[in-house]
């Protein structure tokens, strides 16, 4: 996300945005990088489109930013919706990558009823793109670590329940 190419193209009305984004995770300051980030996607996804592919690569960048802020949740949110985004546009690869950058969010949830919500979302989501061949079918074996997760995070509900 925050490497040497740049994250718009040049002429960009997101290049100037975009790199004060990204100097600001640089520098440590993500509070200063979410609010950035925030303010740009609403404008971008008005003036752009949501779907816009650099609106997309902007939603990217502000669902890191939120994992970084501790914002698993809204990390996971991002990163699921821009997953359905990029299979609508027919991008299977981007697609994956989002999912699996929801995964990681979804794995810095701690309270199990809220994961067990949350997983269901994404090993839907993630068995469909599986089932459709590309990169989600060839890495079976990260959809079988989401579903063991789940496993885990049932019993640890029921445990709560006690």
């Amino acid at each position: 996300m925050l490497g040497d190419e740049p994250a718009a193209p040049a002429g960009s009305p997101l290049a100037d945005p975009m790199e004060r984004i990204n100097d600001a995770v640089r520098a440590g300051r993500i509070d200063t990088a979410a609010r950035l980030a925030d303010e740009t996607l609403e404008h971008a996804s008005r003036t752009l489109g949501a779907e816009h592919p650099e609106v997309r690569r902007l939603r990217e960048l502000t669902a890191y930013i939120a994992y970084l802020a501790g914002e698993p949740v809204r990390a996971f949110r991002l990163s699921l919706d821009l997953a359905v985004a990029c299979r609508r546009a027919g991008d299977a690869e981007a697609a994956y990558g989002n999912v699996r950058s929801a995964a990681t969010a979804w794995r810095g949830v701690r309270d199990p009823l809220l994961g067990l919500e949350l997983g269901r979302e994404l090993t839907a989501l993630w068995t469909e793109l599986a089932a459709e061949g590309g990169p989600a079918a060839d890495e079976a074996e990260e959809l079988d670590s989401a579903r063991a997760r789940m496993d885990r995070l049932t019993a640890r509900a029921r445990d709560q329940r006690g």
